[in-house]
């Protein structure tokens, strides 16, 4: 009599197998194989973190224009930054605890402008007398070109520069290592820290172009996220009955 029980064992392995094998395949995309982390990603997941470093700042210099919001903590205080910048100049806002303004710059030509609440505030580099009422009146809601000599044309420029920005938010301090994988507005990224993060880190895009989409300082320096690279928008100086001469240096307070 010929014995059939050794091929159904072995049906029954196969068929177990197979079973255990389906299961897992939700999380695996084969039996016994993890999912590559990297597939359908521009790949910079798999080099080192100096690579992913300098291919990020590589791709942010290049980039024509790209839009920064969030909190910047200096030794000048806390300021919350909407800015639209391109290699021309740039366009937005600026609100401390006591101040909130709107900057535009189109190549060396800056202007400021602010309620009449901001220049009744100010005083001048001179005198310690409140800007008066009148001239508040005047400069409110109006653009201000700011000269080029004046103490506040560096502090208030640096806003609008994207090199000078970017440079600083993308300085990491401390040995650059790879962080945890995650997501920013949707975007796969990896993220690149200064030691363990005391130095500073920031998220750079697995998809497309490696740019970096969200940065956090180091010391509590403030959060800062990256969009819109590339992508232009209308920089032109305001028209002339839009803009006061303030005729003098600028409010301390402004800067």
């Amino acid at each position: 009599m010929t014995s059939f029980a050794p091929a159904l064992r072995s049906h029954r392995r196969t068929a177990l197998a197979l079973v255990l094998c389906g299961g897992l395949a939700v999380a695996l995309t084969a039996c016994g194989t993890e999912e590559d982390p990297d597939k359908g990603t521009n790949g910079i997941g798999r080099l080192p973190a100096s690579e992913i470093d300098a291919k990020a700042r590589a791709a942010a210099a290049a980039a024509t224009a790209v839009r920064l919001s969030g909190t910047l903590v200096s030794k000048g205080g806390t300021y919350r930054l909407d800015m639209k910048l391109n290699t021309e100049g740039g366009v937005g806002s600026v609100t401390s605890k006591e101040q909130s303004f709107a900057l535009l710059r189109v190549e060396d030509d800056l202007f400021l402008k602010a309620g009449a609440d901001f220049w009744s505030h100010g005083r001048s580099e001179e005198h310690e007398e409140s800007v008066d009422v009148a001239a508040a009146d005047k400069l409110g809601g109006k653009y201000v070109k700011v000269p080029e000599g004046d103490p506040s044309y560096g502090q208030l420029r640096g806003f609008t520069d994207k090199k000078v920005l970017l440079d600083g938010l993308l300085a990491l301090h401390g040995t650059v290592n790879k962080g945890s994988r995650g997501t920013v507005a949707g975007h796969r990224t990896v993220q690149i820290l200064g030691g363990k993060g005391e130095g500073g880190a920031f998220d750079v895009s697995l998809e497309d172009e490696p740019y970096p989409l969200r940065v956090a300082r180091g010391g509590g320096g403030g959060t800062i996220a990256l969009a819109d690279w590339g992508r232009a928008f209308p920089l032109e100086a305001p028209d002339e009955d839009d803009t006061v001469d303030y005729g003098g240096q600028l409010p301390k307070s402004s800067g």
